[in-house]
């Protein structure tokens, strides 16, 4: 599954890379996140609640950011299990200065499977958009 997104910010580059870099953000802001604790430096574990369409479930997951060029972009790496299955993907996370404000692109990949991906198939890539476009707002609006 392929995601791919546009979100511009009112703010310089080095804001936004610092405020996509904050875990108080990233708790704040991630859609369904209930705990994300560092367990090395880039690294964290997650806990999340999430879905699509009717099915929901906890995932207990790992998130690390790689590829790290600051403030220009990095890789984002996430994988997750839960009762509805498993999730596994990567995001290539890009910020480029727009005047006074930023761009971020991002493209990302990812696999899902299990009940999640067996009853919700046709809907994922709506859900994944969705929840993209929840969490930028989210940090937009921290900004």
């Amino acid at each position: 599954m392929r995601v791919d997104g546009s979100y511009s910010f009112p703010a310089p580059r080095e804001c936004v890379w610092a405020a996509l870099l904050d875990p108080e953000a990233l708790r704040a802001c991630i859609p369904g996140c209930d705990a994300l604790d560092a367990n090395g430096p880039d690294r964290w574990t997650a806990k999340l609640t999430v879905g699509a369409g009717p099915i929901r479930g906890r995932y207990d997951g790992a998130v690390a950011i790689t590829d790290k060029r600051a403030p220009v972009s990095y890789t984002l790496e996430v994988e997750g299990r839960g009762t509805p299955g498993f999730v596994k993907g990567t995001a290539r996370v890009s910020l480029v200065a727009e005047g006074d404000g930023t761009k971020v692109e991002v493209s990302a990949d990812g696999q899902v499977g299990g009940t999640v991906a067996a009853v919700g198939q046709r809907m994922l890539s709506g859900v994944a958009r969705a929840l993209m476009t929840q969490f930028f707002q989210c940090l937009r609006g921290r900004l």
